[in-house]
């Protein structure tokens, strides 16, 4: 039985809404930032690149303090305000060819650690505590986690009906999309949406591991200092957004390499027929259509590889996955590349024209091979937590990617 909340969001007033809620910071250039951080003074970018305001570049606790600083006069001056009674949040993000929508809501740590929440990719402790300390000394959360759950005809139907109502945001961004947010505050409707919750055996992890442990962490740490703890706290729990499993679009992550581990180009394609039938594809763009066949940029030529399944044992669920079948047959034995979260020869690419992508890569000489896959289905994703195993590092981009500075979550 899945624990799931209402919660007072702080969040921006209606009228400011647009210029406050922001891409997350990783998708700026320095450009884009720089022009943000001058010319507008609502945007959340102010609040978590709090140096900005002094010309200079502050890390570590001096740089959260100053952010839990910002935060705090964005309250004051009534940018954000706090709402009085505990919501459920619908939130829409719209544009010409793709649609999401799901709750924004409080979601339990114990269901993590019991693993009704389930996850299916490994995390970096370093990178836990580092975000626990982050949370910690900030007193908020702006990134909600993105679960994933099956989807219920009727539970889905009432959702329109929530958004037939008029929705309190209503707001359009530069990248062309449509952003839509609905207060559920009603209790019957709260009721509703708490008990289907409660029906729900698992939620998986689409996106927000490292944040999920992360809070797990500022749980136990709080729970610990608090001598009259309840369990009802508002760290006993941390903000997800919650969407229906046939809304989730997943892409891919290919892979680039920037060399060839010492063979050369002949060596290197005969070492690869041992798993694979290779055929050269010449110069056109070439994409791979189903499971087991990748695309290779090598040389200024791409390639078609097609696993030879005679050669390769498939014993669980994970060895079933592309990424997990170029890992074993290619990067590692090949390329050598043991450890895919700390070697800096190995790169990652999910831009929308993602072949293309790998071959200005290779072109411009930042890498030597690049290798593109389809992308992995939820059945995939689910199996691998389902099992309790890991995915390779990067293997899929998930969307929906809500815009920072929409909802927080306190503690």
């Amino acid at each position: 039985m899945a624990i799931v909340k209402p919660f007072r969001g702080v969040r921006p007033s209606r009228d400011k809404v647009a210029l406050v809620s922001s891409k997350s910071y990783e998708a700026y250039t320095s450009a884009e930032l720089a022009a943000k951080l001058d010319f507008n003074p609502f945007t959340f970018l102010h609040i978590i690149n709090p140096g900005y305001k002094f010309h200079k570049e502050i890390s570590g606790e001096e740089r959260y303090q100053l952010v839990h600083n910002r935060y705090e006069e964005f309250k004051e001056n009534e940018i954000f305000i706090k709402d009085h009674l505990r919501s459920f949040y619908i939130y829409e993000s719209s544009e010409f060819y793709n649609s999401f929508c799901g709750i924004i809501s409080a979601t339990s740590v114990d269901d993590y650690k019991n693993g009704i929440i389930k996850k299916h990719e490994g995390t970096l402790h370093k990178r836990e505590v580092l975000f626990e300390t982050y949370l910690k000394s900030t007193g908020f959360n702006a990134e909600p986690v993105l679960l994933t759950y099956k989807d219920d005809v009727d539970f889905n139907r009432f959702i329109e009906e929530i958004k037939s109502d008029r929705p309190e945001y209503e707001f359009s961004t530069t990248d062309k999309k449509l952003h839509r947010l609905w207060l559920v505050q009603d209790e019957k409707r709260i009721e509703k949406i708490v008990s289907f919750f409660e029906g729900v055996k698992d939620f998986y992890i689409a996106d927000g591991h490292h944040r999920s442990a992360s809070s797990t962490l500022l749980s136990e740490g709080l729970k610990s200092e608090n001598p009259n703890h309840t369990g009802n706290e508002d760290y006993n729990y941390f903000m997800s957004y919650l969407i229906p499993e046939s809304n989730l679009k997943i892409r891919e992550f290919n892979r680039l390499v920037k060399d060839l581990n010492g063979l050369s180009v002949d060596e290197f394609l005969i070492r690869l027929d041992t798993y694979f039938r290779i055929e050269n594809r010449g110069s056109n763009l070439y994409r791979p259509k189903q499971k087991h066949h990748f695309s290779m940029y090598l040389n200024g030529e791409f390639y078609s590889l097609y696993l030879r399944k005679n050669k390769y044992q498939f014993d669980d669920s994970l060895s079933r996955l592309d990424t997990e079948i170029l890992f074993r047959t290619v990067l590692k034995p090949i390329l050598g590349i043991e450890d895919l979260n700390n070697n800096s020869r190995i790169g990652y690419s999910n831009n929308k024209l993602d072949i293309l992508s790998i071959k200005t890569n290779v072109d411009n000489g930042k890498y030597q091979v690049g290798f593109g896959m389809v992308p992995i289905t939820i059945n995939e994703m689910k199996e691998i937590a389902d099992a309790e195993l890991k995915m390779p590092p990067k293997t899929s981009y998930i969307e929906p990617k809500l815009r920072s500075g929409l909802i927080m979550y306190e503690f």
